[in-house]
């Protein structure tokens, strides 16, 4: 049996995520999209909440493509507000429509939000080498300077902690320990 890093091991849930996606460098801004849109609505909730949320959030945003949920005025957030499947939470529904319609201006400015994103690493993945999970940081000043810019630009819920998760997420930082097997895949 393969090990992983321990909180893969709390659901089967977590397991999949973490064997499949986390740390998986993303390019794709649908996807990037995505986890904005997921990590600010996990703010004070569990990741499990949000997993077991996910599809419901896709069928919910559009499939999360950015103009498709740029365009969701204040009916279709009352709407949202209905829907038991996601986190009927209207500053977090705001931020998501508010956030794409800015995602869009990132795009247009750097031609692609991937283009924007990723320059906060120097274009490849930080590569940690933790050995325990106490290791790992709540945020780096990389998270914090995407936090700032982001925020800069009118962006919400993308605090340097959700900031952090979000580049674990997507594979900007590699911070699988180096006992998990997932470490040298990704």
């Amino acid at each position: 049996m393969p090990q992983r890093c321990p909180w893969a091991e709390l659901s089967s849930e977590y397991r999949l995520y973490h064997d499949k996606e986390w740390g998986v460098p993303v390019h794709d801004d649908r996807v990037l999209f995505e986890f904005l849109v997921l990590e600010g609505a996990q703010a004070g909730l569990s990741w499990r909440t949000i997993l077991g949320k996910r599809e419901n959030y896709r069928l919910s945003l559009a499939g999360f493509e950015p103009q498709a949920v740029a365009a969701f005025d204040s009916a279709r957030i009352e709407t949202l507000m209905q829907n038991p499947g996601i986190v009927r939470n209207r500053r977090k529904l705001v931020s998501a429509v508010s956030n794409a319609r800015l995602f869009l201006e990132v795009q247009e400015e750097f031609g692609g939000f991937d283009r924007y994103l990723w320059r906060f690493v120097d274009g490849e993945p930080v590569r940690h080498a933790f050995k325990e999970m106490s290791e790992v940081p709540a945020f780096t000043p990389e998270a914090e300077a995407l936090s700032r810019d982001l925020k800069r630009r009118g962006f919400s819920f993308v605090g340097p902690t959700i900031c952090y998760a979000f580049m674990q997420a997507v594979g900007m930082v590699n911070d699988h320990l180096v006992s998990c097997f997932r470490y040298s895949e990704v």
